[in-house]
């Protein structure tokens, strides 16, 4: 390998900024493409490869920008340009990607406070040279049995791009692109690659059902059908908050106090709680709400205190078809007028208070959609399978890939985000115990702005953020949890989430505000490479991360089955006989 070889020269450095370097083309015929031992050169084209010479340290760039002197613009002719002794003298400007040793040129480092010096030659960068950088794309020096796979292709010259698959995903995904960019591919293609050269994991959250069957390896299971249900015991309180919109002062106090006194109830093995239970007519006590009017305080109190961390363990577990009526139960008032150690009787002034809550309540215990999706009626769908179950049977079995589809959970109700966020929380709960330490899983998050960066909120209820996927973008990576999400919309896309994704693979952004979230989370993604961007063809796309020495602009290979995510066709008018 000879980079700087006079028979590929471009021009000279005039100029050094810490964005990019001008260069001075001596005579424009030097822009020409030109063949030399066989290979074709680009000169120095917009999106060229250049490489430039240093004392200790050669440069690799690309030109982002060509032009002419202000003096020279007004002579020149489609013959002036090209003839054999031009006067034109062109500048461009170079984007610095990396920096290489003159004596080692097959490997490459980022640019870190070095830069060339004004005058410094500059060349065209062979095939070779590129082709040797990016066939082991994304290695680290003290990296070992990496796995590798070929992504795609250098749109300049066709080169192959073998990438480091611990690059790509060590530090999460974002795969962004407008609709038609590509983007449905690509999410298939690097589920191929991580099922194909990887002995790891991956669980696919498919929003549209469009990924059905992408893989020889995939599992799929059907959710919003009631085969599968997220059982709402698994649910946090703060979940179950999502689902009922209690207003913050006057309702949350009393639906805690009913929570907390239906798992009391669960709890109370021994009847301890007795007194506070209805009687049958032979005077046993009935196990299910407690009544708390005009009954004393300290057999309630020694339980809870004696069971207080299984009560306050923010989990679910208790009977939700008693949640209405023990609501009810707890509006009374705190102490009883002649006995401060009782509670009174019925406070009607709190059962107003709680009319809506209580109708909340019921609604979503007759509401189908809620049903198949968290069980509140199991009665309804007896053969309904554990959705944690089920991923812990894919994780423990052969196939690769598994396949939540989300095409028929319904859009009302927030059901999708209360669903996906609690599928978050649990994998990021199970990922805390060390499980994926040894053997990471990989989530693909398709349509991600459907389920990140969503809150829900009315006049009453204050806004919570549905966060599971944030929290597992900022802490979840060391814990073997690593997250691959795909939008055509990145603004909408939290930016504590996106500033956490390592790497980005960007397909064709045209709206302003998407590329400036691009260029504020990924560093390495300044200025001039989003420029082209707008311009990008289908499959095209810019590749850029922490973990790799520059970004590169590739054509992402197809992947061997393809998602169904083609637009549907207009129909030619017939013919009128």
């Amino acid at each position: 390998m000879k980079p700087f070889d006079h028979n590929k020269f471009v021009g000279y450095v005039c100029e050094v900024t810490p964005q990019y370097v001008r260069l001075q083309i001596p005579s424009a015929k030097l822009l020409h493409t030109f063949y030399f031992n066989g290979e074709i050169f680009s000169g120095g084209s917009v999106g060229s490869f250049v490489v430039i010479e240093g004392q200790e340290y050669g440069f690799l760039g690309r030109v982002f920008e060509l032009n002419l002197p202000q003096g020279e613009r007004t002579e020149i002719t489609n013959r002036s340009i090209n003839e054999e002794d031009t006067q034109f003298h062109p500048i461009a400007k170079v984007e610095l990607l990396a920096l290489f040793d003159i004596y080692k040129p097959e490997s490459i480092i980022k640019t870190v406070s070095r830069y060339p010096s004004v005058g410094s030659k500059v060349f065209s960068c062979s095939d070779e040279q590129i082709g040797a950088y990016i066939s082991a794309f994304g290695i680290k020096t003290d990296d070992k049995d990496v796995p590798f796979a070929p992504l795609g292709k250098l749109t300049s010259n066709n080169a192959l791009c073998n990438i480091s698959l611990n690059s790509l995903f060590g530090r999460h995904c974002a795969v962004l692109g407008t609709t038609g960019g590509g983007k449905s591919w690509t999410v298939a293609k690097l589920i191929e690659l991580a099922s194909d050269y990887t002995e790891n994991k991956c669980i696919l959250i498919d929003a549209t059902g469009e990924y059905n069957n992408i893989n020889k390896n995939i599992q799929n299971i059907e959710l919003g059908t009631g085969e599968y249900i997220f059982d709402y015991k698994n649910l946090s309180i703060d979940e179950l908050y999502y689902l009922l919109h209690p207003s913050s002062k006057t309702q949350v106090p009393k639906l805690m106090e009913a929570i907390r006194s239906l798992k009391m109830s669960k709890l109370d093995n021994n009847t301890e709680l007795s007194l506070y239970y209805k009687q049958d007519s032979q005077g046993n006590p009935i196990k299910g709400n407690i009544y708390k009017a005009k009954k004393t305080k300290l057999a309630f109190e020694v339980f809870y205190y004696n069971h207080i961390v299984q009560i306050e363990d923010k989990s679910c577990n208790f009977d939700f078809n008693l949640l209405a009526a023990q609501i009810t139960n707890e509006c009374n008032w705190d102490s009883d007028r002649n006995n401060p150690s009782m509670w009174g009787d019925r406070n009607e002034t709190d059962v107003s208070n709680c009319i809506s809550l209580i109708s909340r309540i019921n609604n979503v215990m007759s509401t189908s959609e809620y049903n198949k999706i968290f069980g509140f009626r199991k009665d309804t769908i007896p053969d309904a399978k554990d959705l944690r179950e089920g991923i812990q049977e894919f994780l423990n079995g052969e196939n690769s890939v598994l396949r939540l589809n989300f095409s028929k959970v319904s859009f009302d109700y927030q059901v999708r985000e209360i669903l996906v966020n609690a599928i978050g929380n649990y994998l990021l709960n199970e990922a805390r115990k060390g499980l994926y330490k040894d053997n990471p899983i990989i989530i693909f998050m398709d349509e991600a702005h459907q389920f990140l960066n969503k809150s829900i909120a009315d006049e009453y209820f204050s806004a919570k953020p549905l966060d599971a996927f944030e929290q597992i973008s900022k802490e979840a990576r060391k814990y073997g949890l690593f997250l691959c999400i795909a939008t055509q919309m990145p603004r909408d896309i939290p930016l504590g989430t996106l500033s956490q994704m390592g790497t980005f693979v960007v397909h064709r952004l045209i709206n302003e505000q998407d590329k400036k979230a691009v260029e504020n989370a990924a560093s390495a993604a300044n200025r001039n490479s989003l420029s082209f961007l707008p311009s990008f063809g289908e499959g095209e796309a810019l590749l850029v991360g922490v973990d790799f020495p520059m970004p590169l602009t590739i054509k992402v290979n197809a992947p061997q089955k393809v998602p169904d995510s083609q637009t549907p066709k207009l129909k030619q008018k017939g013919k009128h006989i």
